[in-house]
C-alpha cells in the first residue's frame, strides 16, 4: 500500500516523525562527536571493512558478490535507518491496524503513545550501538545506502578513550563481528528470504483485536501468578502471539542466536589472530552486554535481555559444534532452511550434528 492509499484509508498506529524526534532527543550528541579523532573513522572503517572481510571469508567460506561498503554515521541516523527498516518490517501489521482506526476517536492519543514509547527506546540503544548490518534498510535512493556497514562513530570513539583501546585495532574487532553478519545474508542464497518470510509470518497474521489484548493480560497475569516472567523468552510479542506465530517466533529465535554465536565465534577467533589486544575488548564488550541494577530492569521491558540470551545460547552451541565435530561443520546449516538448529538443537548440539548426519566427523 503506498503512503497516499494509506492515508486515505487511516494513519498508520505509529507516529513516526514522533519516534524519531524522541528517539534523537534521547541518543543526544555525544561530546567525541565533533572531537578531532573522528577524522580517522571514515577511512580505518573502509580499509577494516574490506580486510575483515577478505578474513571471514577465507575462514567461513561464506563470500559476498560485492564488497562491503562502510558508513559512519552519527546516533541521529543510525535513528533513522532503524525507524525505516522497522516500518518496513511492520507494514503488513500497520496497515491493518490503520484500517481499523480510522474511525477511532483514541486514534492519535495511541499514535502518540507508540510513536513515543518506540523513541524512547531506540533513543536508548543508540547510546550503546557500535556496529550494525541491516539487511531491511529500504533503498528508496536507487542502492546507494542499500546493503551498507554501519559504524556510529561517536560511541566507537566514546569506549576507545574510556578503556584506551588502540583505535584501528578495535575498529577492525568491530568489523570482524558486522561484515560477519553481512557474509551470512549475502553468502547463504537463501537466508534473507527465509529470515523475511519468518518476519511476516508473525507480524502478517497478528489481528488487530482488542480482544486479543485481554487475553494476552490474562496470560500474563497468569505467568505471574506462577512466579515465572511473562516476557522472558519471546518478549512482549509473544503475548499477543497465537500458536503459529509462537512457532515462527521459536524459529526466528533459533535463527538469530545461530547468527549471533557465529558472528561472536568469528570475530574472536579471527581477532585473536589479527587484532592486538582483542581479549581486553572482548571482556569490556561482555560486561556491557551482562549490565544489572536499572539498566539491566530496562533492558528486559524492552525485549533486548532475549538478545543477550541470543549470545550466549549462539556461542555456546558453536563452541560445542566446534569442539565435536570441527568449525566448517555448520556450514551444513547454510545448506538449506531445514539444516538449521531448532530451539531445542541449541541447547543440545548433539541432537543436530546426529541430525545433519555430522556427529561422526569429529
Amino acid at each position: 500500500m503506498t503512503t497516499a492509499a494509506r492515508e486515505l484509508v487511516g494513519p498508520e498506529p505509529v507516529d513516526w516523525r514522533l519516534a524519531e524526534r524522541v528517539a534523537r532527543g534521547i541518543a543526544g550528541r555525544d561530546r567525541f562527536a565533533d572531537s578531532y579523532l573522528a577524522s580517522s573513522l571514515h577511512t580505518d572503517f573502509a580499509a577494516v571493512s574490506i580486510e575483515a572481510e577478505d578474513a571471514v571469508a577465507d575462514y567461513t567460506g561464506l563470500r559476498s558478490a560485492t564488497p562491503a561498503i562502510a558508513e559512519v554515521v552519527d546516533r541521529g541516523a543510525w535513528v533513522a535507518a532503524n525507524l525505516r527498516s522497522m516500518r518496513t518490517l511492520l507494514a503488513p501489521l500497520t496497515e491493518r491496524f490503520a484500517d481499523r482506526m480510522a474511525h477511532n476517536p483514541f486514534a492519535p492519543v495511541g499514535r502518540r503513545v507508540a510513536g513515543t514509547e518506540l523513541g524512547v527506546l531506540l533513543g536508548y540503544v543508540a547510546q550503546r550501538v557500535l556496529g550494525q548490518y541491516d539487511l531491511l534498510v529500504p533503498d528508496d535512493d536507487g542502492g546507494a545506502t542499500a546493503d551498507r556497514v554501519y559504524y556510529v562513530g561517536a560511541n566507537v570513539l566514546g569506549l576507545e578513550k574510556r578503556y584506551a583501546f588502540r583505535p584501528v585495532e578495535f575498529r577492525r574487532w568491530i568489523a570482524l563481528h558486522e561484515v560477519t553478519h553481512r557474509a551470512q545474508f549475502t553468502g547463504v542464497p537463501w537466508l534473507r528470504e527465509y529470515f523475511l518470510d519468518q518476519v511476516h509470518s508473525l507480524v502478517g497474521g497478528i489481528e488487530p483485536d482488542p480482544g486479543m489484548l485481554f487475553a494476552a493480560v490474562g496470560r500474563a497475569a497468569d505467568a505471574v501468578r506462577l512466579g515465572r516472567n511473562p516476557v522472558d523468552e519471546r518478549g512482549i510479542v509473544g503475548l499477543f502471539a497465537n500458536d503459529a506465530q509462537r512457532e515462527a517466533m521459536d524459529r526466528m529465535q533459533a535463527l538469530m542466536s545461530l547468527l549471533e554465536g557465529h558472528g561472536n565465534a568469528v570475530m574472536n577467533h579471527l581477532g585473536a589472530h589479527l587484532v592486538d589486544g582483542q581479549a581486553r575488548m572482548a571482556s569490556v564488550l561482555a560486561q556491557r552486554r551482562n549490565a544489572r541494577g536499572a539498566t539491566a530492569l530496562l533492558q528486559r521491558l524492552m525485549g533486548l535481555e532475549m538478545k543477550m540470551r541470543q549470545y550466549e545460547v549462539g556461542e555456546a552451541f558453536v563452541q560445542a559444534v566446534t569442539d565435536l565435530a570441527g568449525f566448517r561443520t555448520l556450514d551444513a546449516a547454510w545448506s538449506a532452511p531445514e539444516q538449521l538448529p531448532t530451539l531445542a538443537e541449541l541447547d543440545a548440539p548433539e541432537m543436530w550434528l546426529d541430525r545433519v548426519g555430522a556427529l561422526a566427523v569429529g
